[in-house]
């Protein structure tokens, strides 16, 4: 890949919720020489907010500031802030989520999605959100595959990745009650999911990516002792994923899986449900882990952790998880530029 700057991919970083530490984080994610080296930055936000995080931080920051009205080019000498003007930070409540911050937040991101929907980035990340605070802006907002989709217009099929560090979590089902989760299992629904995990990591660089299933019951059933799910949907899933030529395997119990994975076994786990593979991959890395949308026209990635309220202002939070979901966006984002080229 190219080291010069005018062919980084451009990636939109909009500032997540102000009352935790996305400003913290977004002046960090500035400041670092591994994002620098690796794509050209456009930031979304409020130059006082950005400024107060930066303080927080003890920063000095170089960057151009421009309005939301005016050019946006990101020349790659140093970031370039899209100074939204849209929150005075003495309306605030650290530690505590509000109208003002949603709205913030929301503005913020719809902007970034809206540079990348238009070509002029390659790709979106974000700085924490609080989604109560979402919800206060934005009426209905469940998740951001959804608040995605109704920004850009978007009809596809996306989905949540979790990623951390060389293992990656895919889910067959999400955002669903616990209850509803084996009905709502198929043998479509399984290999949709293989066929759009496949597709994104080789899009992360991972030419011949290897997959393990997860089963849905204690011991992936025991032969049907605990359930047939694994005998009548996940397992014929899996033999027609391999028919059509994926690397896939399984199912295997889904208390020893991550195991397999992290021994170099797999690159990815597809679960059932969503805390089968959330408790795993949060225990295995909680301040590393990255979340990924993929499935959409360009990569949106955010650390997989939270707002951090309880240390909000207090400029110790950890960047690693943002900055690892920035450089995984700059990654698939430069091979479809290359793709393209």
């Amino acid at each position: 890949m190219s080291n010069k700057v005018e062919d980084r991919p451009v990636i939109a970083l909009a500032m997540g919720d102000p009352a935790g530490v996305s400003p913290e984080l977004t002046a960090r994610l500035m400041a670092s020489e591994s994002v620098a080296a690796a794509a050209r930055l456009l930031v979304i936000g409020d130059r006082r907010v950005l400024d107060q995080g930066a303080k927080e931080a003890g920063l000095t920051l170089r960057f151009d500031t421009v309005t939301a009205d005016g050019p946006i080019t990101a020349n790659g000498a140093h970031p370039v802030f899209i100074d939204l003007a849209n929150l005075d930070p003495k309306n605030v409540v650290r530690g505590e989520a509000t109208p003002v911050g949603g709205k913030f937040a929301t503005e913020n991101f719809a902007f970034a999605l809206r540079l990348a929907n238009s070509g002029q980035a390659d790709a979106v990340c974000f700085t924490p959100f609080n989604k109560k605070a979402m919800r206060y802006a934005y009426a209905g907002y469940d998740d951001e595959i959804r608040f995605i989709s109704e920004i850009i217009g978007f009809t596809g099929k996306a989905r949540e990745f979790n990623v951390l560090e060389r293992v990656w979590n895919a889910r067959v089902t999400s955002h669903i009650p616990l209850s509803q989760v084996a009905a709502s299992l198929s043998v479509d629904a399984i290999l949709a999911e293989l066929a759009l995990t496949f597709d994104c990591l080789k899009r992360a660089g991972i030419e011949q990516p290897k997959i393990a299933v997860a089963g849905l019951n204690p011991h992936a059933g025991d032969g049907g002792s605990f359930g047939r799910e694994e005998i009548d949907i996940i397992g014929p899933a899996v033999e027609e994923a391999t028919r059509r030529g994926m690397t896939v395997d399984g199912p295997y119990p889904a208390d020893t899986v991550f195991l397999s994975a992290l021994k170099g076994g797999f690159h990815a786990v597809l679960t059932m449900y969503h805390d089968q593979g959330q408790i795993a991959m949060k225990m295995m890395g909680f301040d590393r882990g990255v979340t990924m949308l993929g499935g959409l026209p360009f990569p949106v990635c955010t650390p997989a952790h939270g707002t951090a309220y309880d240390i909000a202002g207090k400029g110790i939070a950890n960047p690693l998880a943002s900055e690892e979901a920035l450089l995984l966006a700059a990654r698939m984002a430069g091979r479809a530029r290359q793709s393209a080229a």
